[in-house]
């Protein structure tokens, strides 16, 4: 019996489920007509209901009876002329842009291309339907409780990036069913961690339901780290532990809330430069047959091809309205619905091209800064593309915070010894005032970062000099070749002691000027305890050990990961260490103002020629805790401890002779990486004090901040109790995970 179809409405868009049915609604500006075809849990397609209502390009009806949970896909009907962009093919399956679950997979074996093989001038009139993922309807009902955003401001914020799967994938805490699923990571023993761990955010690697792209099927791999987005309002099914006919949605909302009760913010990395479609060549399986024309940037002139700033084949269309639209629907869902606290924009310098240069000033900005939406969330960009002009550090829009890439070249730069970095390695340790002072933006709009999901991982990075990423299938020539990676002697694991000290050494220098550098950092998902990838620099299509997460920690790992620990603790729990406004010394050398002054190894501030001198590797900091030029909630100006910090990237230790404490009291050492066992005791301190070879070290002018430091937090022992594995200390041997 056929379906009875009501007018229904045009808005919203996608299919929203009510008492009476589900109404459908489609933008499409040039289609001829569109269908809702209805499927069983077996695949097999049991109505087809042509939409009869167009409003302003909406297709719509309410279709009586479909409840939540019904699978469907869209067919859409229009002319085929690839040479002028259109490409409609009604034999063809296609996924609801707006839909908010997707069921099933991909299949690369069936006639998923709206084209003949190899000639995508010539339409296919085969059915997909069998080889390609449904819509699935959703029911929204979910119980939030009191659900409160933490609200962290970015200032005060420390983000771990991570991967929802690999986290949790091998941690024996976590209940096997769960591992590698939102519900693994919204689990007690993932948030325990976190918590001891002390930061305030997670940044999810792409969670938007993506494909695994059909050469890596070919070769037994997957697109692991998910930047092949095919829903822009759907978790991806692949991390549900409870199906993939809406339940991924509730488990999502449930880790949501897990971690909010935590206090731990939630971050999305989000991709809206680009789809899973790739060029004319692509699958189609969803926007492409809807209406090519308005959602994707086709080559003016030579609208067959797709403009591709992106290196995917493709890029969206953001000039359209209805493909900002989009963008700002899916923005405004994940916040209202779902309740994440921010956003981080793959490839955003894409977003901001309005014709071709780059436009700071673009309606796609102009847009997210008017929506009351999204005035709270955390708006943070990837400030660069792979097209021409497209490195944007430092020139995105007041209100947003950018990944400083400058700051990971150069603190890598700094401490493998390159020489003339030293007073780019000042800018980067006080906030980078070069690049965001001077357009009304704070420290806090740096998201400083040494590693990330794309590269080296911390533990590699001193452990290797090139890349290896033969498991990749690319005869290792993808990934980035040049890492300012120094494997200290020895190509990867080694069993020489020296070059294992060495190496923990510069991960705690690296850690260390992460933590303690103005801005907000961001720790890259297991670096706290040496995670390798044995030197592979693109793992994005390693979903195996290789990228999971080792929890069995040895000795030397647990080591790290405390050292870690109290760094985070010492940052948060001092806003001289990460202020809110840049300091007085606008030039970072020869400051008059006492916020801040810097300082030779002779205890004598640092003359203008040092800082141009290619062999001066070696500088103290000193932070002025009673100048934060802030006040707290009640008005009173804000007064912090005062810290000294002590740098040394020569290899031959430096004698420095300390300058003068701001309150007269003695100088406290805090913390020491040389001191690999031990780095936060308490020592005494004379006027000299030598900072061992690639090292560095930290003083204040009240001794108990050292004493507040090492005051036992017993989920942090619960943590490591937990974790650590007996076994050979070794934080650099290149384990898997």
């Amino acid at each position: 019996m056929p379906r009875r179809l009501l007018p229904g409405k045009p808005y919203p868009l996608g299919a929203k489920a009510s008492s009476k049915g589900t109404n459908f609604a489609v933008y499409s500006e040039y289609a001829t007509g569109v269908s809702i075809c209805l499927f069983d849990e077996a695949g097999k397609q049991t109505d087809c209901v042509e939409l009869r209502e167009r409003t302003a390009f909406v297709w719509h009806g309410l279709v009586l009876g479909v409840p939540p949970g019904q699978l469907y896909g869209l067919r859409v009907d229009g002319p085929w002329e690839p040479e002028q962009g259109q490409r409609f093919n009604k034999s063809k399956l296609l996924v609801d842009p707006y839909t908010e679950a997707i069921s099933g997979g991909v299949d690369w074996k069936a006639p998923i291309f709206g084209h003949k093989s190899g000639d995508d001038l010539v339409r296919s009139d085969e059915d997909d339907a069998a080889g390609v993922p449904k819509s699935a309807v959703v029911d929204h009902r979910f119980d939030w409780g009191n659900d409160c955003l933490p609200q962290t401001p970015l200032a005060d914020s420390v983000i771990y990036e991570l991967h929802v799967k690999g986290f949790s994938e091998r941690n024996p805490n976590v209940p096997e069913k769960l591992r590698g699923t939102y519900a693994g990571l919204g689990h007690e023993a993932s948030i325990d961690y976190l918590k001891a761990l002390g930061v305030t955010a997670v940044e999810l690697m792409p969670i938007h339901e993506m494909v695994d792209d059909g050469h890596l099927i070919d070769r037994g791999l997957k697109n692991y780290w998910g930047y092949n987005t095919l829903g822009y309002f759907a978790p991806a099914a692949r991390y549900s532990a409870s199906g993939d006919r809406g339940g991924q949605v509730r488990e999502f909302k449930e880790m949501v809330k897990a971690l909010h009760a935590a206090g731990i913010e939630v971050i999305l990395d989000v991709v809206y430069n680009h789809t899973c479609e790739g060029n004319q060549l692509g699958p189609m399986l969803s926007w492409r047959g809807i209406c090519n024309k308005t959602y994707y940037r086709l080559v003016e002139g030579d609208e067959r091809h797709y403009m591709d700033y992106t290196g995917t084949g493709n890029t969206l269309n953001v000039r359209h309205p209805q493909v900002l639209k989009l963008i700002m629907d899916s923005l405004r869902y994940w916040v209202t619905e779902m309740h994440v606290d921010g956003f981080r924009f793959d490839l955003a310098a894409t977003l901001a091209r309005e014709l071709h240069d780059v436009d700071k000033l673009g309606g796609f900005f102009d847009t997210i800064h008017q929506d009351p939406t999204l005035a709270d969330v955390k708006l943070i960009a990837e400030p660069w593309d792979v097209g021409d002009g497209g490195y944007q550090v430092g020139n995105f829009p007041v209100l947003w915070a950018e990944w400083n890439g400058k700051y990971r070249d150069t603190v890598r730069r700094f401490w493998k010894g390159d020489a003339g970095v030293l007073s780019d390695f000042a800018y980067r340790l006080t906030g980078s005032s070069d690049l965001y002072q001077h357009d009304g933006r704070k420290p806090y709009a740096s998201i400083n970062f040494v590693t990330a999901h794309d590269g080296f991982t911390l533990c590699d990075l001193v452990s290797y000099n090139d890349k290896h990423n033969e498991a990749n299938g690319d005869n290792n020539q993808d990934g980035e070749g040049n890492n300012n990676s120094w494997n200290m002697g020895a190509e990867g694991p080694t069993d020489d002691p020296e070059i294992n000290k060495l190496r923990e050494r510069q991960i705690r220098n690296f850690l260390a000027t992460l933590l303690l550098s103005q801005g907000v950092p961001m720790i890259c998902g297991g670096d706290e305890f040496a995670r390798s990838q044995r030197g592979n620099n693109n793992a994005y299509c390693q979903d195996n050990e290789l990228t999971w997460y080792d929890w069995k920690l040895d000795e030397s790992r647990v080591r790290l990961m405390e050292f870690t620990r109290r760094l985070v603790k010492l940052r948060l729990s001092h806003p001289n260490l990460h202020r809110r406004k840049f300091f007085q010394d606008r030039t970072i050398r020869n400051s008059v103002v006492r916020d801040i002054a810097w300082y030779g190894a002779d205890g004598n501030e640092m003359p203008e020629q040092a800082w141009t001198t290619e062999w001066t590797r070696s500088m103290a900091l000193l932070l002025n805790g009673k100048t934060l030029q802030v006040s707290d909630e009640n008005g009173d100006p804000l007064k912090d401890d005062s810290f000294l910090m002590l740098v040394n990237a020569s290899h031959e230790g430096v004698e420095f002779t300390l300058p003068p404490v701001p309150n007269g009291t003695p100088w406290c050492q805090v913390m020491d990486t040389e001191n690999i066992d031990d780095p936060f005791h308490e020592e005494k301190v004379g006027e000299k004090v030598i900072v061992g070879g690639r090292s560095m070290e930290l003083f204040s002018d009240n001794v108990e901040v050292l004493r507040r430091l090492n005051e036992p937090e017993a989920a942090a022992q619960a943590t490591v109790q937990t974790t650590v594995q007996s076994g050979k200390p070794n934080a650099t041997k290149g384990k898997a995970g």
